[in-house]
């Protein structure tokens, strides 16, 4: 599956967690046009309407990617077990194992919920706030979760998102490491190591008592 994680443009000053509003705020000024600014303005300040997220960070499938065998063009997944299903079940869905039924399972199962679409029978998407796309400053990389195991289905870094929205976190750096800041303050969530300087093998900070109260 082809991905396209190329950008012109990043962020433009390091993300200030102590005050992601002013920081966020101080991004859009440099956008093109206001008609962006402002669209992007009513986005964030209309965060909940735009965005879910799960309750708790879960990763039901480790070791699972996205990333097809080779000479395949796509991604299915082994049946589910029997314990997966059972508790998707009660939850109301049912796994799905094409190539991005892993993550929407793991999203579910960690408590999320997907709204339903306007202008299609579809749900909201369930999206990768890690894309492989907008490395942060001074980075040549940025995690690509899809491609990765420890990541793939981890719901700390998984989002329901309305279109769009999707489309907003695809454009623009500013919106996308908003995203990734709050899931940061939100699970401790921080695969690219730029938030905190003590991580464990999934990306999730090793808290310190500050960190805890700073979360609390």
């Amino acid at each position: 599956m082809p991905y396209n994680q190329r950008s012109p443009n990043g962020i433009h000053a390091p993300v200030d967690t102590s005050d992601l509003s002013t920081w966020h705020r101080n991004e859009l000024q440099l956008l093109p046009t206001r008609h962006e600014q402002l669209m992007l303005e009513h986005i964030v300040g209309e965060l909940v309407a735009f965005v879910r997220w799960p309750l708790r960070a879960r990763l039901p499938f480790p070791g699972y990617s996205r990333v097809p065998e080779s000479g395949a063009k796509q991604k299915y997944f082994p049946r589910y077990s029997e314990e997966i299903v059972r508790e998707a079940k009660a939850l109301g869905f049912s796994p799905d194992r094409r190539p991005n039924g892993p993550a929407i399972a793991a999203f579910l199962l960690a408590g999320g919920q997907r709204p339903q679409r306007f202008g299609s029978s579809n749900q909201w998407s369930i999206h990768h706030l890690y894309s492989g796309k907008f490395p942060y400053l001074d980075r040549a990389e940025t995690t690509h979760a899809a491609k990765r195991g420890e990541h793939f289905t981890q719901s700390a870094g998984l989002v329901a998102i309305h279109p769009v929205a999707d489309a907003a976190a695809d454009e623009y750096p500013c919106f996308s490491w908003l995203l990734r800041a709050l899931a940061f303050q939100k699970f401790g969530y921080d695969p690219d190591k730029v938030f905190s300087s003590s991580h464990d093998e999934y990306g999730f900070v090793i808290e310190t008592a500050e960190l805890a109260a700073a979360r609390s």
